[in-house]
């Protein structure tokens, strides 16, 4: 207990929710709901635990340091002042990301700008050295976080932004975001009880995602390096203590993962990403248009899919969504079928009545996730 720190998992908006229920599960203490963030307590080891097996998190922050500001002098002092040394060397690299909010800050690489000079002047007083700036390979992100006058510095623990899984090979036109595919897929209540389809799967995302959860699977097994590898106290022995343990926890995959594309090119990249995360004994792809497709069997079956926008993807998305609704209709039935679109206009064409709507961010898009429940007969026979 005493050696617990306080962490700060970052995600969509929509997601916390879900993200403070997966942290909970994994064993984190003290957890409290932000916006587009979840805070948290837990050791180093738990560090480790969360970055490698957490699915609906971007990015896992230490912080270190918090102090209120009020003009750019105060906030290059306070980076000067700080022992940057425990953290970084002269022969280290980092690289510094600003948010800034309010009336007091408000041009974000400006602060960036600042907070590196502070830093550099120090090393260069005491050292008369200092680390170098790395835009793409840093050994240490240092994340500012101003809100009015309060400035909050972490450090990231995991690098890059953990939706980079390490399986993704090869993408389409407009491939959604892992950690998203992931959150929605829990927005959607599956987990693993009844066959899964992505009918326009694309590169495979929410398949592999699926098949992620529905077995258990650390979600960032297939990262090469996190951010806490070039830490000074980065510890290996513990990391794959952590690692071998949450591996002895993968479940055995009892139900049916398969998506369709008419696409053979997106089939093509579908399979060497289901490869690459070593799930191809849970996945199946096919070559087919959902349009002439049919249900299988009298089951349960659990949709989730992307369709075209019509931001990055032209066409007549009216058209595409009213054919949508008609092949559910007519060959789907005892389906669950959720989607994500930017595209309101769209949505209206579908010719059913949505039983939810849950706004969400596709990137810079306000999104919905919109769910049919499609009955076999009528709703009212149904709900008798």
């Amino acid at each position: 207990m005493e050696n617990n720190f306080k962490m700060i998992a970052t995600t969509f908006y929509g997601m916390e929710e879900i993200l403070a229920k997966e942290l909970l599960d994994l064993g984190a203490q003290e957890i409290k709901k932000g916006n587009r963030s979840v805070s948290f307590k837990g050791d180093k080891g738990f560090m480790y635990k969360v970055n490698l097996c957490v699915k609906t998190a971007l990015k896992i922050l230490k912080p270190i340091f918090s102090k209120k500001i009020h003009n750019n002098n105060e906030l290059y002092r306070i980076f000067y002042d700080f022992p940057w040394e425990k953290f970084l060397s002269i022969d280290k690299t980092f690289v510094i990301e600003s948010t800034v909010f309010g009336k007091v800050f408000t041009h974000s690489k400006y602060v960036s700008l600042r907070a590196k000079d502070g830093i550099v002047d120090r090393f260069n007083k005491k050292f008369n050295a200092r680390p170098s700036i790395s835009l793409n390979d840093p050994d240490l992100i240092i994340n500012i976080h101003i809100t009015n006058n309060l400035c909050n510095i972490s450090i990231n623990s995991s690098g890059s932004n953990l939706n980079q899984r390490g399986y993704r090979k090869s993408t389409n036109i407009a491939p959604i975001n892992e950690v998203l595919a992931s959150g929605i897929i829990k927005l959607t209540g599956w987990n693993g009880n009844c066959d899964f389809l992505d009918p326009m799967c694309g590169s495979g995302t929410f398949l592999i995602e699926a098949a992620i959860i529905a077995g258990n699977v650390p979600a960032n097994l297939n990262r090469k390096k996190f951010g806490f590898n070039r830490w000074n106290d980065w510890d290996l022995n513990l990391f794959n203590l952590i690692k071998n343990s949450q591996l002895n926890k993968i479940k055995k995959i009892n139900i049916n993962i398969f998506g369709y594309d008419k696409s053979p090119s997106a089939i093509i990249k579908a399979k060497e990403n289901i490869e690459s995360a070593n799930l191809n004994s849970n996945i199946n792809v096919f070559q087919k248009d959902f349009f002439n497709s049919k249900k299988q069997g009298s089951d349960y079956l659990h949709i989730v899919t992307n369709p075209p926008y019509g931001e990055r993807l032209k066409g007549d998305i009216n058209s595409l969504y009213s054919k949508i609704g008609d092949s559910l209709k007519l060959s789907f039935s005892n389906t669950n079928f959720w989607f994500i679109s930017s595209n309101f206009e769209a949505m209206k064409h579908f010719g059913l009545r949505p039983s939810r709507k849950i706004k969400l961010f596709n990137g810079k898009l306000e999104s919905r996730l919109i769910f049919f429940p499609i009955y076999e007969g009528t709703k009212k026979i149904h709900k008798k």
